[in-house]
């Protein structure tokens, strides 16, 4: 596809920047099916759009939530057939969901920990006698 009529698109090294991965990411996305293919100027240079930069945004999402690229992949499939899938990409996100949610769940009891921790060594520390040292 020739995209150079496109005004607004970004390179490859924009996209990355835009949003937060490196260059090879984006290129490992496309690789993995996770990315549609993208669009290229005429000199055959990638050209990301905003629709291609907002299912970048998503993906970086998906994983920052700790979805296994197993699933985020069969989310772009599921996508890439239109309406059809809607109720299996539904299906997808809810299983994510709680997942998410079950390690939200443990990691505020971990945070729990870490507050019974410092707040043990701050009275540790108060109760402690001063100690002067001579300069």
């Amino acid at each position: 596809m020739d995209i150079s009529t496109i005004e607004s698109t970004l390179t490859v090294g924009e996209a990355a920047e835009r949003v937060g991965l490196t260059t090879y990411t984006l290129r490992w996305y496309e690789q993995e099916g996770l990315v549609a293919p993208v669009g290229r100027d005429s000199a055959g240079r990638r050209r990301y759009t905003a629709g291609d930069v907002e299912w970048l945004f998503l993906l970086t999402r998906l994983r920052r939530t700790g979805m296994p690229v197993r699933d985020m992949r069969r989310y772009a499939e599921l996508a890439r057939q239109g309406d059809r899938t809607l109720a299996a990409r539904r299906a997808l996100f809810e299983a994510h969901r709680a997942r998410v949610l079950a390690r939200m769940a443990e990691l505020e009891e971990d945070l729990k920990m870490l507050d019974h921790k410092i707040d043990a060594y701050r009275r540790a520390e108060e109760s402690q006698p001063s100690v002067c040292v001579a300069r």
